[in-house]
């Protein structure tokens, strides 16, 4: 039989108290051997207790030995023939699973203890969690390999969206690991009950492996509402590219890894009205494109002010239609002042190096303009301070990324593939 992987680790007075509370009821079936063939006298005390039934998911699973010590402990998922993994204290005297379970099924707890003279007892125990009404799942992960690549910016944030509105925000954040190859601080940000982002406090150091982790199979999204699979998604921060668009000097800046390597003649937003200022703040770069139709937002065919233009080399830097892009027609106002309707007008030949030398999620910051973006337009998630951040946190706190793992920090095994994974659960 396939046993369950121990940790050693700290357990609390407060989780042994816990233990002994549930008694020696959810013990379940006993054998006792000792060296002449007499029961010893540790006791084993399992929580969720034998027998017991609709157990809400998302409780721990708790095993303890009094008078004796934890030889090994496997909890077996009859249906799905997986298994939950836990963690044992220093002193092998109480085990504590490490993840949900999963709705609707049935678990079998088997114990192994060894008393004071050497003698062994086994212990088996079975319970049943509650049936969830209603599954949810991950609809997108970003990055993504098709739409960002996986070798992105150092301003990259990991977004996630759920396919059904969240309520119990803690318990799905809560199982939300980040882990990269160098700590970062960091936290994530719910922007609506179906989407939310991690970011570091600061830009994300660069040639940075990270991995998420989403353990989500058997998450509880809201009343009777259940997460129905686990996610992983790997990373690579490429180098360190930090553009500056100044609207006032007319000019952007490049710099790679600290240092200048272009300086770009750029015309911006006319403020002729007020669609027509570029965005102030923190972009992103959100898509490169070899041409891009471009329409008049304020007006359709046929009214005033409606056009219909063609552009090439594009990088993307709002929702609201602002790219920086190969403007032919304004090469003459470039670097002397700012007549486009918002978007960051730069010469062809430069158009196409900034493109082919950006990574989605390079920072792209414009500076000079009243009109601010908007943390909610396209990735403007840097447009936050650290603590308006941090105030729209299920947890209302940010945390250090776990170091790299090799494989998924789940029990359960792991087949790799780009948006799904692991343990996939039903309802």
């Amino acid at each position: 039989m396939r046993h369950v992987e121990i940790r050693v680790v700290a357990i609390g007075t407060g989780a042994l108290a816990l233990l002994l509370a549930a008694g020696c009821a959810g013990s379940g079936s006993e054998k006792g051997q000792g060296a002449s063939g007499s029961r010893q006298d540790v006791a084993v005390n399992v929580s969720p207790g034998n027998g017991a039934a609709q157990v809400a998911p998302e409780l721990p699973i708790m095993v303890g030995a009094v008078n004796g010590a934890l030889r090994s402990v496997t909890v077996r998922a009859k249906t799905g023939n997986t298994f939950i993994a836990g963690v044992l204290s220093a002193d092998r005297t109480q085990w504590r699973s490490k993840r949900t379970m999963a709705p609707g099924e049935t678990y079998e707890v088997s114990v192994v203890a060894v008393g004071p003279s050497g003698g062994t007892k086994q212990v088996t125990s079975e319970f049943s969690t509650l049936k969830a009404t209603q599954m949810f799942a991950v609809d997108k992960i970003l990055p993504h390999k098709e739409i960002t690549g996986l070798t992105v910016g150092v301003g990259m944030p990991i977004m996630l969206t759920f396919d059904h509105g969240i309520t119990d925000r803690v318990s799905v954040e809560r199982n939300l690991l980040v882990q990269s190859e160098k700590p970062v601080e960091g936290a994530w940000h719910w922007f609506d009950d179906k989407s939310v982002s991690f970011r570091p406090k600061r830009w994300w150091p660069a040639n940075t492996k990270v991995k998420l982790v989403a353990q989500l199979a058997g998450v509880r999204g809201g009343p009777g509402m259940y997460g129905s699979q686990d996610y992983v998604r790997e990373f690579e921060i490429g180098r360190s590219q930090i553009s500056h668009a100044d609207t006032s000097t007319h000019q952007m800046t490049v710099k790679r890894g600290g240092e200048v390597i272009r300086t770009i003649p750029l015309s911006a937003g006319d403020g002729g009205s007020w669609n027509h200022y570029t965005t102030n703040g923190v972009h992103l770069a959100m898509s490169r494109e070899d041409v891009t139709t471009m329409t008049s937002p304020d007006a359709g065919p046929g009214s005033a002010g409606y056009y219909s233009l063609t552009v090439y080399d594009t990088v993307r830097i709002s929702d609201t239609g602002e790219y920086v892009h190969g403007a032919p027609w304004s090469v003459g106002s470039q670097g002397n002042s700012n007549v486009s309707h918002g978007c960051i007008n730069v010469s062809p030949s430069n158009a196409k190096w900034f493109k082919e030398t950006t990574l989605i999620g390079d920072p792209i910051i414009v500076s000079g303009t009243p009109r601010q973006l908007d943390p909610g337009n396209g990735w403007g998630h840097w447009q936050e301070s650290w603590p308006q951040w941090l105030r729209w946190s299920g947890l209302r706190s940010g945390f250090t990324t776990e170091a790299l793992s090799a494989v998924p920090v789940s029990d359960h095994t792991t087949k790799k593939a780009d948006d799904t994974t692991k343990r996939r659960v039903t309802s």
